[in-house]
């Protein structure tokens, strides 16, 4: 090493001020500034993390709406036909025809449901089915087997993945042996 470089080594270091120099060596001055460079990230991470959790519900609601609004578009034109035939009926002297006209709203209500994958549950002759079927009133009878349902009161839909609604329904029971005898 010449001169020449030892000189210019000794200028840089004598640039540094002795501040800089004792915080470039000092642990805890090194340790403070690192933990503060971590909290800020930390700090930073916790507000993306925040921002994205928001813009997560906003897409989650936007896609509900939407789909909610599709649904309502295939559902407006039964809600029109059936519309049409309250009044065509108030004007009609057939009722032949309002049946019939009525009939053919309730098959493109059920054509609509199906093209939007929503299933009526079966329930006259079927089995009950608690995850699916509310029974409201069982019935003693020597007709159906027990557990059978005998009625629909009120019928019930899901999709593939979720129940939307269960069917309320009446339910066989066998007759009880505490009837009085025949006399």
């Amino acid at each position: 090493m010449t001169d020449e470089d030892a000189n210019q080594n000794s200028d840089a270091s004598e640039a540094e001020s002795p501040a800089e120099q004792a915080e470039a060596e000092d642990p805890l001055a090194l340790a403070q500034a690192e933990a503060a460079k971590y909290k800020d990230m930390a700090l930073r991470a916790a507000a993306d993390f925040d921002n994205y959790r928001k813009r997560s519900r906003r897409e989650v609601e936007d896609a509900r709406k939407a789909g909610r609004e599709e649904l309502l578009k295939d559902f407006l034109p039964v809600f029109d036909n059936l519309e049409r035939a309250l009044v065509s009926s108030q004007r009609a002297t057939d009722v032949k025809a309002v049946s019939d006209g009525l009939s053919m709203v309730l098959k493109q209500f059920e054509t609509t449901l199906g093209k939007n994958a929503i299933i009526k549950i079966p329930t006259i002759g079927a089995s009950f089915d608690p995850s699916v079927h509310e029974a409201i009133q069982q019935v003693e009878t020597d007709e159906h087997p027990p557990g059978t349902i005998v009625a629909e009161v009120q019928p019930g839909y899901h999709t593939t993945e979720r129940l939307i609604r269960a069917a309320m329904v009446v339910v066989a029971k066998p007759k009880s042996s505490d009837s009085p005898p025949d006399a």
